[in-house]
């Protein structure tokens, strides 16, 4: 341990840092009721928002943009969900100051300066997935399901002009199938695709912390670069709808964020190999 880097003061008894701990985990968990009681009165404008691309595909569609609920309590826990899911977010700088004010004085300074970055950057780039996911992926994902039930009768339709083929729905007394979107089911899918793409934003946080490790190199990374690609189109065709356009989006959009990943990690390992020659421990000529 270097006289420039001393690690801060923690000589504390054990029973002090439970009772500290006790204390951060107090502030936090009432932050976080706090901030769910507070969403709570806003729950049906924030679920107005979600639903909001489902809407202008149905208005595009000609229909109703309504959502029911089959139960008379589902309206009420979906209120529920959404207050604790956004309360949690807005409680979440107080919950990582909370977190970080236990954390830090047992970390070197230069540990500090090292996660305080990544800690700013994570919310950031799950904010920026979440978005691109309710305003790019969300649409699409919503026109092609809904839009698929068009897509058989349609077919049929066109067999059926050749004299061939004839849909039940098409003959007199058919059964036609209409669009009822459930609150619950319409709100988990808007969900699974904001956190998916909230996820795979920290793509570039994770791989750059891996890279401070040595767990990872640049190189590394680079000679891989056929299995991501092969792993980012498997995680495209799980995570979207059966349509090419938005798995396309998303191999574009992930793709990138590792190709930004690699460069990041490269810069990494340049920032410590210039530390390790100024510090005499590798020659001007040396490499890690």
């Amino acid at each position: 341990m270097s006289a420039q880097d001393p690690i801060e003061d923690s000589s504390a008894p054990l029973i002090e840092h439970l009772a500290e701990l006790r204390t951060r985990l107090i502030r936090a968990v009432l932050a976080f009721v706090v901030g769910m009681v507070a969403m709570f009165t806003v729950a049906e404008t924030i679920l107005e928002f979600i639903s909001q691309p489902l809407a202008e595909v149905l208005r595009a569609r000609g229909e109703d943009a309504r959502l029911i609920f089959t139960a008379p309590q589902e309206k009420f826990f979906v209120l529920v969900r959404i207050s604790i899911i956004m309360g949690f977010a807005v409680s979440f700088p107080v919950i990582a100051h909370q977190l970080w004010r236990f954390v830090a004085p047992g970390l070197y300074k230069s540990e500090k300066g090292a996660i305080l970055p990544f800690l700013v950057a994570s919310p950031v780039l799950f904010l920026m997935g979440a978005s691109f996911a309710h305003y790019v992926v969300t649409p699409l994902a919503m026109n092609f399901f809904i839009g698929f039930s068009d897509a058989i009768p349609a077919l049929a339709n066109l067999i059926a002009g050749d004299g061939t083929f004839q849909a039940p729905a098409a003959q007199e007394g058919g059964i036609q199938t209409v669009f009822l979107g459930s609150v619950r089911e319409s709100l988990d899918l808007a969900l699974k695709f904001i956190f998916a793409f909230g996820l795979c934003f920290q793509l570039p946080v994770l791989l750059t912390l891996m890279g401070k490790a040595g767990l990872v190199t640049a190189a590394g990374l680079g000679n891989v670069r056929k299995w991501a690609v092969v792993g980012i189109l498997t995680l495209a065709a799980l995570v979207t709808p059966p349509d090419v356009v938005t798995q396309l989006i998303l191999f574009t959009v992930v793709y990138g964020l590792y190709e930004v990943s690699i460069v990041l990690v490269r810069m990494v390992e340049r920032s410590r190999l210039r530390k390790l020659r100024a510090e005499g421990i590798l020659d001007e000529d040396e490499e890690l």
